[in-house]
């Protein structure tokens, strides 16, 4: 992968812009933004897909493939750090002095002239910033935002706001959240992961405090992730709300119940407020304190932020329903960490009655070869059978014996788990497995989701059987 430059210097004026892997979650969003705002827009991505047809759609030039002949002129060309350095594109682009920013210094482009608003953490990105998004929506703030996935009920992952606030998902993979200038920091915990990048877990942790203590009016953290407490004791920020189960947190949880939605009850300032959200899961009641933390830092009252929160309904590959197929219900979540895994497979064992079958597909060699054991645990726990898939490299060269095997192997009751590498095979087998009433859940912020038109043919295919 290519280590960002942040210090490259954003060009004025800039009217024109051009992707390399438009299609991904966070960079397909900029891009939107980039064309309702009147820039021209293009880019390419390794493979077609809806989002891809959605950018076309709305007027961006986009192909398949990296073509280092295509790239057109354009004031900057936009990247990732899971880019390769070799990519013909992003050669390209350097001959011909074309300035290359990452992604995150075109959300910094984006969100420079606003009260920005910005969620870290190592999981409950995406949820916490679409909870935020849905409640400001309600709220009657229309702010702009750039999120990890599709807010449901806005039907978008980007837009633009006509108030000053502007929300963002900010990524702590590469030290690329330290570029934005915050008005209020949200940290929803600190996992220690991406240590290819930071090297230690205590260098992780001092990113976290440096984010929190570059907010210009508040920081808003967990008062009972062990993580957070750590970097909780290296911030200096004078203006702090913690939310959580602690007895002295600021914006504390009383109850939650988790069901088919999630129903919290929480205290702020010696008074006890209800609310729901339209999720499942018990880890999203914390996530929902959390942004009531946000919203009372912006300066809505508590009732009012509680009671818009109910009207968000989830976030695109956070458990997202894909129909049901011979009574067997199929879903897809982008937890892609082992205490990611733990939350989602919680959460779809309020869901349903039946069996959970889990497919996960591992996300890079260095997570994979780390921390098989901890997923194997958390699979053969909580999930009835689990068929593992190969390892999603991304930005990752292949490290030689890292395959899923290592997750498969790691299971004390082999009977519980499958590895096969083969989408097809792994889709037969699923069916196979799988009964009426069960709940078939892929898991993995990979590709994984692409299986689901063969899981769904393979359910198909032995309805009559």
């Amino acid at each position: 992968m290519i280590k960002p430059d942040l210090t490259a210097p954003i060009p004025e004026g800039i009217r024109s812009v051009h992707f390399i892997g438009i299609g991904g979650s966070g960079m397909s969003g900029i891009a939107h933004m980039m064309l309702s705002s009147g820039m021209t827009v293009s880019g390419s991505d390794r493979s077609d897909s809806d989002t891809l047809q959605e950018l076309r759609a709305a007027g961006a030039d986009v192909w398949v493939g990296h073509d280092g002949e295509r790239l057109p002129d354009t004031d900057a060309v936009i990247v990732t750090s899971a880019l390769w350095p070799d990519n013909p594109e992003l050669l390209a682009a350097r001959e011909r002095a074309i300035p290359v920013l990452h992604r995150s210094q075109a959300l910094h482009l984006l969100a420079r002239d606003h009260r920005l608003v910005a969620v870290a953490g190592a999981h409950g990105k995406t949820t916490s910033t679409g909870m935020l998004v849905a409640a400001l929506d309600a709220l009657g703030a229309d702010a702009g935002f750039v999120n990890g996935g599709v807010v449901a009920g806005l039907g978008t992952s980007s837009k633009h706001g006509d108030s000053d606030l502007f929300v963002l998902e900010a990524d702590e993979s590469d030290g690329s959240f330290l570029l934005y200038d915050v008005a209020v920091a949200l940290i929803t915990n600190v996992d220690t992961d991406h240590l290819d990048h930071y090297g230690t877990e205590e260098a992780f942790d001092r990113a976290f405090a440096d984010f929190a203590d570059r907010a210009s009016e508040c920081v808003v953290i967990s008062s009972d992730d062990p993580g957070a407490l750590r970097v909780r004791e290296q911030i200096s920020h004078e203006n702090v709300m913690t939310f959580g189960w602690a007895a002295d947190a600021d914006v504390r949880l009383l109850s939650i119940e988790a069901g088919q939605q999630v129903e919290f009850t929480l205290e702020h300032r010696g008074e006890v407020h209800q609310g729901s959200v339209g999720v499942v899961g018990e880890h999203n009641g914390v996530n929902a304190a959390g942004a009531v933390a946000v919203l009372v830092s912006l300066g809505f009252e508590p009732k009012a932020a509680i009671e818009a929160l109910r009207t968000f309904a989830g976030t695109g590959r956070r458990f997202e329903s894909h129909g049901t197929v011979r009574g067997v219900d199929v879903y897809d979540d982008y937890a892609h960490h082992p205490v990611e895994v733990e939350a989602a497979l919680k959460g779809a064992r309020t869901a349903t009655s039946g069996r959970i079958i889990a497919v996960h597909q591992p996300h890079l060699f260095t997570r994979t070869r780390d921390m098989a054991d901890e997923f194997a645990e958390v699979y053969e726990r909580l999930a009835d059978h689990t068929v593992v898939l190969d390892v999603y490299g991304a930005r990752e060269d292949p490290i030689e014996g890292v395959t899923g095997a290592l997750v498969a192997d790691a299971f004390a009751d082999a009977s519980k788990r499958d590895f096969i590498a083969d989408w097809q095979q792994a889709s037969d087998r699923v069916a196979e497995i799988a009964e009426e009433g069960d709940l078939v859940m892929t898991l993995s912020c990979g590709n994984v989701n692409l299986i689901i038109p063969q899981l769904k043919a393979s359910l198909a295919e032995t309805e009559d059987d």
